[in-house]
């Protein structure tokens, strides 16, 4: 089990350092933005005694390096600072959005993931069959649309027309939870088919892999279904990539639902930094950003653990 550790210690700590190279990035890249914040916040009509006094409430008069590392080591403490344009502190604003981002992320992949295993295994079972070019010809259909050309179908054919859903995706913290899935469908199927793909063909591709090992032409050579092959022999045997697949996925889920967030009005950490980019709200912008990469950095990290721990071959390289 030492081996283990030793990887995985060795992914957390790269982890860390690309997490920390992207708060770099993060900070200077709202630091090089153009135009002074106090002056943005004051208007023009402020005079250059109130700009100076407002920098120096905000920090802005202290050097880059100052800035960061105070506001690296808020967020290392879990301090986010205050919000600009409410005064309100950024750890509330973000935990209820947050909380809103992963239900909907969550809600996706609850959907996503067996439909696509599902469909996967079939186009395995059929290859080559007129089911396995028809669901191969939809998914790359879906991935190939930007989502919120999706979501604008969607709403268009099931909400405007059907009435089966509602436009608008406007929940609070009070709604009950089978009323939050029912608001949170239209969002949730549009990430759904923008993800399906992915998943579907590599559950597709890696079965379809298996299918001429050695083990499996002895269970067909036993007379076994070809169903029954594929299910019990092949699948399990495919899950290292297959799961990556998912993670990696799962990992765009939570932070690639801005657009459809801005879409369906859903009141979540996407469109909160929307808002805040808007409101020119810099410490909000910050912060939603370093979560949104530390949430994809994680994610990927446990999609590269998965692989090597369920795959012997990168255990134990030679």
């Amino acid at each position: 089990m030492r081996p283990i550790f030793t990887i995985v210690a060795q992914r957390l700590a790269l982890g860390l350092l690309v997490l920390f190279a992207v708060s770099l990035i993060i900070f200077l890249g709202v630091e090089l933005l153009p135009g002074d914040l106090a002056e943005e916040i004051l208007g023009q009509a402020a005079t250059p005694e109130t700009v100076a006094a407002m920098r120096k409430e905000l920090g802005l008069d202290l050097p880059p390096y100052i800035r960061y590392f105070e506001w690296l080591g808020g967020m290392v403490q879990g301090d986010f600072g205050t919000s600009l344009a409410s005064q309100r502190e950024i750890s509330e604003l973000i935990g209820v959005r947050l909380g809103n981002t992963l239900f909907l992320a969550g809600l996706a992949a609850a959907i996503a993931v067996p439909v696509a295993v599902t469909l996967g295994v079939l186009a395995a079972l059929y290859r080559n069959s007129l089911y396995d070019r028809a669901v191969n010809i939809f998914t790359l259909t879906s991935i190939s649309f930007p989502e919120f050309f999706i979501a604008y179908i969607l709403i268009l054919f099931l909400s405007v027309n059907a009435g089966w859903f509602p436009s608008l995706s406007n929940v609070t913290v009070e709604t009950p939870l089978w009323e939050r899935i029912y608001r949170c469908m239209l969002p949730a199927l549009t990430l759904t088919l923008v993800v399906t793909a992915h998943m579907m063909r590599m559950t597709r591709a890696s079965i379809i892999n298996l299918l001429s090992s050695p083990y499996i032409e002895m269970a067909n050579l036993k007379g076994l279904k070809r169903s029954h092959i594929i299910v019990r022999h092949a699948l399990p045997n495919a899950w290292a990539p297959i799961v990556n697949v998912i993670v990696i996925n799962l990992a765009y889920l939570i932070v690639g639902v801005v657009v459809v967030e801005v879409v369906f009005v859903y009141p979540g950490l996407g469109q909160l930094i929307v808002d805040s980019v808007q409101k020119r709200d810099l410490p909000v912008v910050q912060a939603c950003s370093l979560i949104f990469a530390a949430t994809y950095i994680l994610l990927n990290l446990t999609a590269d653990i998965l692989s090597i721990v369920t795959n012997p071959r990168l255990l134990h390289p030679r």
